[in-house]
């Protein structure tokens, strides 16, 4: 049985790639962020409410914090992408995002500058009928804050086909 993983594909298993915010996120983030989700909860965006609650302060909308690219400094990629992703030895495939499973660990404050360390944790295949042997890249996102303390783990699937 032919393989379309290579070794050179299979040694980027336990890369890791790691991100330091410049700055705090600050508040408005949190605002605007809530507002693209039509999620009105006042804990985002009303300081004077978020003082009466155990936070004491707005917090970041539960999948801000493993969707934002504000930690990002770097330039745009060549499709204007400033996120990040792997830039794999493949040629000739489609990417396809396979979905985001998140754990939220606690929440994410305004005065948090955040480390994000991704790691490819397996590239595994698979053959399907109509799409033929897909290549699957299983990454991971830890989020801490300036303290080190675990914010969030994003587990992401990627999918390439021929």
């Amino acid at each position: 049985m032919t393989t379309r993983i290579t070794e050179d594909l299979k040694a980027w298993i336990g890369r890791e790639a790691t991100y330091t915010a410049p700055e705090e996120f600050g508040r408005a983030p949190f605002r605007y962020f809530a507002m693209a989700l039509h999620d009105d909860n006042p804990i985002y965006s009303d300081p004077e409410f978020a003082k009466k609650t155990v936070h004491d302060d707005v917090i970041a909308p539960p999948t801000f914090v493993c969707e934002t690219n504000q930690i990002m400094n770097q330039p745009l990629d060549e499709n204007g992408y400033i996120g990040h992703h792997w830039p794999l030895p493949m040629t000739s495939t489609r990417f396809i995002r396979g979905g985001n499973d998140y754990e939220m660990l606690q929440p994410v404050r305004a005065s948090d500058r955040v480390t994000v360390v991704w790691k490819i944790k397996d590239i595994y295949e698979r053959t399907t009928r109509k799409l033929g042997t897909l290549i699957f890249v299983v990454s991971e996102a830890r989020c801490t804050n300036q303290r080190g303390e675990l914010l969030a783990i994003n587990r992401e699937t990627n999918i390439y086909s021929p």
